[in-house]
Formats: structure tokens, sequence, C-alpha cells
């Protein structure tokens, strides 16, 4: 039984820059380093260097040598980590690979059926023969529904949303540019597809170009009919797009397709009365289909991820899907459905085809060529109907992006030789490799109560859906709690989690997978109303407290825009008798991505808070506020000579962080004066950090300390 350290690394000595250089790494291919928890979508999915070093610094002794410890074999064999906001399992996955017994609860079925594939061993003869007899079930179909007349395959179908004019009610085709296909390097590779918005006839020409005629002599310009939230018809009239929907989803027409040649190229051609009549037939099979077919079911209910899709009049999950979708998915389902289980192989196809659905509904683009083809439902972590939808073919081919066909290999396969042979990313003298051998393999036996889980001898994980609120564990019998809670005003996970839950319901991947309506559930922490979300969070660290044993530790990551998110965090953890010890802000998620760059100030940073019970004499290690301040400051600083980039953002988060928790360790009550006096701190925070308190830039004025 190991004790941890009455100070830790994680609370002082923490190798802060040298894990953000290897989190910076991973974080441009999460899927790639950490391919166990990337079998499945699920939001805001954290790195695991950084929850392997948080791991493996606090069992190290203050003065000691984390960073030996990350790259060394650590053994945690008799260490009980708790998650209580698992997510996609990375605190699982890094505490296994340490050898600890973990238990990993998240509120969201969805999160802990991807928990379970990132975790439990797959034979893979069984999986593959399991694969075989759904392609046979059903393939055939589905590849049929997917043809041109001469019997290529069709790749992908291109379509674009109709509405009627309001003042004349001629027919607007929402294109905002011609230009629907073109090259991720358009300056290097310029040539472009064009299509008529007249006519529909598709040509190719150059990504820049300024006006032409279309094959049928149509005169055709760069801007489309629609620029931001207004269009325009072709008799001039401009109007929002929104008020044209009068209470209807827009409708949708096939204007391209890419075709696979049987030479092994690929083409762009227009659509003939074949495609219409093929796609003709798929809606009279959607009508067909028996009672028993899996297809989604549920309504959208209001919400700040949903809001945008019902106000394009998406009511019904099966409304994200054409006719040709809703077939040859429910065939691909309904066959993996009957196979026999349950079994570890038959779930991980369940999950596989629920990811399918993410690159396979009415709410993908085209990326366009040199790059992945689809572009996924929730790269802006909301439902956001698109105007010109991408329709893929969802078994696919090797020449496919986002089917069934291509994941099998890119997720499950990957998935599985990570787990046999995990690797890990160190720091060899300022060279970042991927290393094997100091971690130990993914094959643990998954268990669903705390009697099994105190009963088993060999590597263990307890995963279930809970209320972290509410568990079955005994008292002082967590060693450790890692986490990453969700965030106040963050992604709603279970509004868009409802997504794959429609179709996931019929199908239970596993026993005990509810077929509730919805997987929105009483006691989730995220909520938009600070109040809310602080007595929700209050009651998880309650337990959490509780479980864990004298001298035990918590820590989570933490990145908040709002200083009123903060405030409710730091009280919550008051109220549930922990103080907290350090914050140590680290490299967080890739600051490019496309909800990141969108925001106002972008974040590269997370802060990782540590905390230990008040009861075991904790306390925090600041003796003024000045002092927190600098503190704060020092590590930021050291970070960025160290050469990792951060912004107004992370200072912000960071310094409000490391002054509130000082200030409620005084007994300070967290009202509007002490958030003055913290917003007065973090704007001479910027100052001493020579930023631009607008533009974020750095500026020549002297520090103030």
């Amino acid at each position: 039984m190991r004790n941890l350290p009455a100070r830790t690394s994680l609370e002082g000595s923490f190798p802060a820059e040298m894990l953000s250089a290897v989190a910076t790494k991973e974080s441009w291919r999460k899927e790639v380093h950490r391919p166990a928890t990337s079998t499945h979508k699920w939001w805001a999915k954290r790195l695991g260097t950084v929850f392997r070093g948080i791991l493996t610094s606090a069992v190290t002794p203050d003065g000691g040598d984390p960073s030996a410890s990350y790259a060394s074999g650590l053994d945690l064999s008799g260490m009980v980590v708790f998650d209580p906001f698992a997510g996609s399992g990375v605190t699982c996955v890094e505490a296994l690979k340490l050898g600890a017994k973990v238990v990993s609860f998240d509120i969201n079925p969805v999160a802990t059926l991807v928990q379970r594939q990132a975790v439990q061993p797959w034979d893979m003869d069984a999986l593959a023969a399991a694969y075989d007899h759904v392609e046979a079930a059903c393939r055939q179909e589905v590849d049929r529904l997917h043809r041109t007349e001469d019997g290529r395959t069709v790749l992908y179908y291109f379509w674009v949303a109709v509405v009627d004019c309001p003042d004349c009610s001629i027919a607007v085709r929402l294109f905002n540019t011609p230009v629907f296909s073109r090259n991720a390097y358009p300056k290097r590779v310029p040539k472009a597809q064009l299509v008529c918005p007249d006519c529909l006839a598709v040509w190719e020409s150059r990504y820049d170009f300024v006006s032409e005629n279309c094959p049928n002599g149509h005169s055709i310009a760069h801007q489309g009919a629609v620029s931001g939230q207004l269009a325009t018809c072709s008799n001039g009239h401009r109007f929002k797009v929104l008020q044209a929907l009068q209470g209807r989803r827009p409708n949708y027409e096939m204007y391209a397709k890419m075709v696979a040649n049987r030479d092994g190229g690929k083409s762009y051609e227009a659509i003939t009365p074949w495609d219409h009549e093929l796609y003709a037939e798929c809606e009279r099979m959607v009508a067909e289909l028996p009672a028993d077919a899996v297809l989604p079911r549920g309504s959208l209910a209001p919400g700040n991820n949903t809001d945008q899709a019902l106000k394009w009049n998406f009511r019904e999950w099966r409304d994200f899907f054409n006719a040709r979708q809703l077939v040859s998915l429910s065939l691909m389902a309904t066959a993996i459905r009957d196979l026999p289980g349950p079994s570890a192989e038959r779930e991980a196809l369940c999950a596989l085809f629920s990811g399918t659905l993410e690159f396979n509904n009415m709410f993908t683009s085209f990326k366009g060529e040199g790059t992945g083809a689809v572009r996924h439902m929730f790269s802006h972590h909301i439902l956001k109907p698109e105007r010109t939808p991408l329709e893929a073919h969802p078994w696919g081919t090797p020449q496919s992006s986002g089917a069934f066909s291509t994941l099998l290999k890119s997720r499950l396969h990957r998935a599985q030789d990570y787990k046999d042979k995990p690797t890990d990313l160190v720091d060899r003298e300022g060279v970042i490799e991927r290393v094997t051998g100091i971690s130990r393999p993914l094959a643990v036996q998954v268990v669903e109560s705390w009697d099994s889980f105190v009963g088993s001898s060999g590597p263990v994980a307890y995963l279930a859906t809970k209320n972290s609120a509410e568990t079955d564990l005994p008292d002082a019998s967590v060693d450790l709690v890692v986490t990453d809670p969700p965030y106040m005003d963050n992604v709603h996970y279970a509004e868009l989690a409802d997504f794959f839950h429609a179709w996931l319901r019929a199908m239970e991947p596993h026993p005990g997978y509810p077929d509730a309506v919805t997987t929105r559930r009483s006691g989730e922490v995220q909520h938009a109303d600070p109040a809310e979300f602080g007595k929700a969070i209050t009651a998880v660290w309650t337990e959490c407290a509780r479980v864990l044993k004298p001298g035990g530790l918590l820590a989570f990551t933490f990145h908040q825009a709002r200083i009123s998110g903060w405030i409710q965090v730091i009280e919550s953890l008051r109220l549930a008798g922990f103080e907290v010890v350090a914050i140590q802000p680290v490299k967080g998620e890739m600051s490019t991505s496309v909800v990141k760059t969108g925001a106002r100030e972008p974040s590269s940073l997370d802060s990782i808070i540590v905390c230990r019970r008040l009861v075991d004499g904790a306390k925090n290690p600041h003796d003024s506020v000045w002092e927190a301040l600098e503190a704060a400051l020092d590590k930021l600083r050291s970070l960025r000579d160290a050469g990792i980039d951060w912004g107004l953002g992370d200072v912000r988060s960071v310094v409000r962080g490391t002054l509130l928790s000082y200030l409620a360790s005084t007994g300070t009550a967290l009202d509007v004066n002490a958030e003055q006096t913290v917003e007065a701190l973090v704007a001479d925070a910027i100052a001493a950090l020579s930023l631009d308190p607008v533009s974020g830039e750095t500026r020549p004025i002297g520090a103030l300390f």
C-alpha cells in the first residue's frame, strides 16, 4: 500500500514546462497518441500526458524528481483512483497504465460507453467475425444505394438548402459561393469545382475566379445568394434566412456527386435523373422499414447547444438524416443490434457505429481536397445546421472519410494496438519521443459494483453511469481523486450526446444501457446559472471528501472564462471541506481548434487545482494576496520562457483562480468587493506580464514586481 507524501511534487516542484511540451505534441493528434480514449466522440477530452503527470507527481515527494517519475515505469499498485467526472476515460486509462485500481463514473451513458471501449480488451478474431457478419447482412444493399447508373461507387453527394423568398416566393439555393470543392492549399493547387446556382451544372475552374459563364451560359459571380444570415433572391429581394423558413425545415436539393472511378481516380459529376430516382426509392424504403428496425428515436429539447437546430425547425433526431442515410444506417444498426451478445466485441461495433453517425448526417460539410473530406457535425460544439451539407457513403471504401469500414481501422484497430502496447510521450533532452515499456497494457476487468471491485485481485476498473454526488463507495476508500469537471458555461454534453443516444437506446450496447428518452439527468453539474452550477458541484466535492482517505488528495483541471465560474468552484470546495493547496498552469487543449479560435480570448492553458481536506490540516500556501499574485505570475513567466504560448484569457483564468483561492482561505466572502479586488489585480498582472489588455500582444512596459 502506497501512502501519499505529506507534500507532493504536484503541490510544489511540478514539472509544468516539461508536461506542457509533451502535451503540446499530443494535442495536435490526440487520436494517434491516445487512441484508447478516441474510439468515439466526447467533448473537452483532456490530454493523457497531463493526467499521467498529475498522477505521477501526486506520489512523488516535493523536492524529488517528478519528471523522472513521469518517464518511469512507476507502480501505483494498491492505490485506488476515483474520477467522478470521467468523460472519455482519460484519468481511468492513465491510472490503469500505472497499475492503480480505478473507479470511473459519469452521469452520461454515452460517456460510460466511450470509457468501456478505452479499457476492456477485445478478441480481435471475434471482432473480425462480428464485423463480417454485419457486412454480410447489409453492405450489398448499402452499396447499391450509393451507385451511379453505370455501377460506380458514389463516395459523396453534395446538397444545398433551398428556401422561398418571402417577397416573391422564388426558390433560393443557399450557396454562399459557387465553389463547392477546392484544395486545402489553394494557392499551391488552385483548381476548384464550381456549381451553377441557376442550373446546377458542374465544372472545373479556379478557387479565386471572379466571374465566368457556366456550361449552359449562365453568368456566375464568386459571391452566392447568402452572406451571413441574409440571402438575396434573383429578383433582388434581401431577407433573413431564418425568416424565410416560416416554421418549416429547409428543403434540400442534390447538385453534385464525387464518384470513385474504376481506374482508382475520382471525379465530380452533376446529378442525373438516375440519381433522383434512386433517392426516391430510398424515400419509399424508409416508409417500408420493419417496425423493429433501428431508427433514431426522440425529440430535441431546448438547450444551449440545441437551440440553433430548433430555430431551423429540426424537431426530431431523425430530422438530422435524409432518406438514404436513414435506410443505410438503419440496416447497419439493426444488423449490429442482432449480433449475439452481450460481448465486448458487439459493444465495440455499437460504439463504432455510433461514432460513424458524427460523419453521416445532414449537419456535416465538405472540407475539400487534400484533407479528410468530411467536416464532422460537432466541429463547432453546437448543432449547427449546414446550408450545403455533405452526404457520405456510411459503409465507405478505402477512399472514404468518416465511414464505418475506415473507422474500424483508424479507431478500433489502433485502440487495441495501444491497449496491447501503450506508448507515452517523453522528453529526452529536449526531444519529444514516443516510447513503450513504461506503461502496463490495458487489459482489465470491467465491473459495475463496489463489491465486485474490491473482490477482484487483478487489474480492475469500476465503470458506471452514476451521479457522483451519490456513490456506493465506502468512507475513506480512495487514495486520489483526479478529474476534469464540466465548466459552468461551456458545451452542454448531454444535449449533444442525445444525438448518439437516439440510436444507441434501441441497440443496447451493453447490459444496463438505458432506454430513456434523453441522457439529460437531474444532478448534472453543467449549468449556465452560477448558483445551480455551484450547488451541483458542491455535492460532488462533498462526496469526494467523504470517500478520500486521510491524507488523500483531490486534483482537477479547470479553465473558466467568467470569474463567476471560478467563484463558484472555489466556494464549492470550501463548502465541501477542501482547501486549495496549489494551482499549476499547464498546457490544455490545442489552441487552434475551431471552438477556441472563435473565442474572444482563446485559451491555451488549464489550471490544475490541487486540494487537500481541511480536516487533515490543509492550508493555503500563501501569506498574502501579493504573494499569491506573484506566485501566479512566476508560473506564467516560466511557461513563457519555456516556449509555451498563452494569452490574455489564460492570465485572467490562472490569476483569478490563485487569488480567489487565497481569499477564500482567509475567510473572505467572495462577493462583489472581492471580485472587484481580484479584477483590479488581474489588470496589474496583465501589465506586469507586459501584455496589451485588448490585443494580448507583448508591449514594452516595466514589470510591477
